[in-house]
């Protein structure tokens, strides 16, 4: 299977492709009964692999260990990888980039920030000159043979923001990315000036961005949304809720109700799901 073209094709289809955050393989695997795609978020993984901020911390050795992990149990979900900035050294980014598309991956996001890194929703971000970026993403694409990329700006000023979407519309990039974009008159200047190259929206709980649905943003002509956080947001909430009610009930496990609660049956179901003998073998992806 050729995982890129896959994506591609998605991308280039009516509507507005979601792909939803994921940031461990359980998470991975409740998504997988709603959505055909999956964001391996930056976010969610440092949280989820070091229990830090995503602010640097990820190595890649590790995101490639976790993609392998996703694409042995979904061989047929999308996988879009956030690299942030390719882990700062272009040599490093291709390297990256050529083996995620050996174990798998569908896409990358490459971002222009320099370090120190921010989420892209957050304050302080600083961003590589664009000439150094671009010859950084150019490196990249080189280096690719069927991986989507997308080309992300973490500009925060008005005119860097559109002359950066303009130039990274005019690379071999699928799609591109402003990331923090903060309204609907500015998804439309940015649609403006990338022609007809797909774009990416980026919505996460609590960040700059407005709530938008996928109509809505379909009919902004962004192709593509991805859903950081709404899985580790949820768990977070959920699991302080849980055990908030167990210290309140001394210890008390609530009582269980099959058909309405997860429990051992259920999760264990679940999960049988991802073993790799249970899949078809797909096609050896296209390298």
């Amino acid at each position: 299977m050729s995982y890129g073209t896959a994506l591609r094709g998605e991308v280039r289809s009516p509507g507005t492709t979601p792909l939803i955050g994921i940031y461990d393989m359980y998470s991975a695997s409740v998504v997988a009964r709603h959505y055909d795609g999956f964001f391996v978020s930056g976010f969610g993984f440092a949280a989820s692999h070091y229990g830090l901020p995503d602010i640097g911390f990820i190595a890649w050795p590790d995101m490639v260990a976790f993609v392998e992990r996703l694409r042995l149990a979904f061989p047929s979900h999308h996988l879009l990888v956030d690299i942030d900035d390719g882990y700062v050294d272009p040599e490093v980014a291709c390297h990256v980039v050529q083996r995620l598309e050996r174990i798998g991956a569908s896409g990358v996001i490459l971002e222009d920030q320099k370090r120190p890194r921010r989420c892209g929703h957050a304050d302080g971000k600083q961003v590589l000159p664009l000439e150094e970026y671009l010859e950084k993403l150019n490196l990249v694409l080189e280096s690719r043979r069927d991986l989507v990329v997308v080309a992300r700006t973490d500009a925060t000023e008005e005119s860097d923001i559109l002359r950066r979407a303009e130039a990274l519309a005019e690379t071999d990039a699928d799609v591109v990315l402003v990331d923090g974009v903060r309204s609907v008159e500015w998804i439309k200047r940015i649609r403006k000036v990338v022609g007809d190259k797909p774009l990416l929206f980026n919505q996460i709980a609590g960040g700059k961005s407005p709530r938008l649905s996928l109509s809505e943003l379909t009919d902004l002509e962004c192709q593509v949304a991805i859903y950081s956080t709404p899985c580790l947001f949820a768990a977070h909430a959920a699991i302080d809720s849980a055990l908030t009610d167990l210290k309140r009930s001394d210890g008390r496990l609530p009582e269980f109700v099959a058909s309405e609660g997860i429990g051992v049956q259920r999760s264990t179901e679940l999960l049988e799901k991802n073993i790799s003998r249970h899949h078809p073998a797909p096609e050896p992806a296209t390298v």
